[in-house]
């Protein structure tokens, strides 16, 4: 039921984001193509990472609009499926940071594979400049099948050519003091350490016109 209300909060802000697009101020958009690790789960929409990287985005004097389409529960499949959704925004660049459920529900590393390559390939067709995020497992679910999961996100950055962050999580996983209780989702404060930690592989992804 989660899962539905926040594909339908993410549909309605997606139709309501690309109001405008056309028009005088022609915002150039980033899309956040994720989970609920990027929808924020648990933590106010300003306090998400992909609001944070609108606000420093912003300080830093560029003019882009970040779209939230996060979508908890959503997986690589779950992702494809809204490829043409994101692209009504008219990215110009797409944060893909989706893979975590897919691994906690101990899904086939190869159609993730397969997944994620055709989002990223899409993404790219359509003119969009591609982030990918790689994501980690903890060691409970068996040395194998997390190696296996691991090394899919820079198999495809390899294979695309799209920028890439190592692990989303970075600095944030197994610190109780940036996760909720769960253990899962961040804080804000986790939220905003995976702005700052993204920062610096998204930067070089944008364009300094006004």
């Amino acid at each position: 039921m989660i899962g539905l209300v926040a594909r339908a909060l993410f549909f309605a802000a997606l139709a309501l984001s690309t109001v405008g697009v056309s028009g005088a101020r022609a915002e150039r958009v980033i899309v956040a193509l994720g989970d609920s690790l990027t929808a924020g789960l648990g933590v106010a929409a300003d306090e998400a990472y992909p609001a944070r990287l609108e606000a420093r985005l912003a300080r830093e004097g560029y003019t882009y609009r970040v779209v939230n389409a996060g979508v908890s529960g959503d997986t690589t499949a779950g992702g494809l499926r809204r490829v043409d959704w994101v692209l009504r925004a008219k990215p110009e660049i797409v944060i893909v940071a989706l893979g975590a459920n897919d691994g906690l529900r101990a899904q086939s590393p190869q159609a993730m594979r397969e997944n994620l390559a055709a989002i990223v390939r899409r993404l790219q067709a359509a003119g969009a400049r591609v982030l990918l995020a790689g994501m980690r497992l903890p060691p409970n679910y068996g040395a194998e099948y997390t190696k296996e999961f691991q090394t899919v996100f820079p198999d495809v950055a390899r294979s695309t050519g799209a920028a890439f962050m190592p692990f989303l999580l970075d600095g944030v996983a197994a610190d109780p003091r940036l996760n909720q209780p769960d253990g899962i989702h961040p804080t804000a404060a986790g939220q905003q350490v995976i702005a700052d930690r993204l920062w610096p592989y998204l930067r070089p992804l944008l364009t300094t016109g006004k």
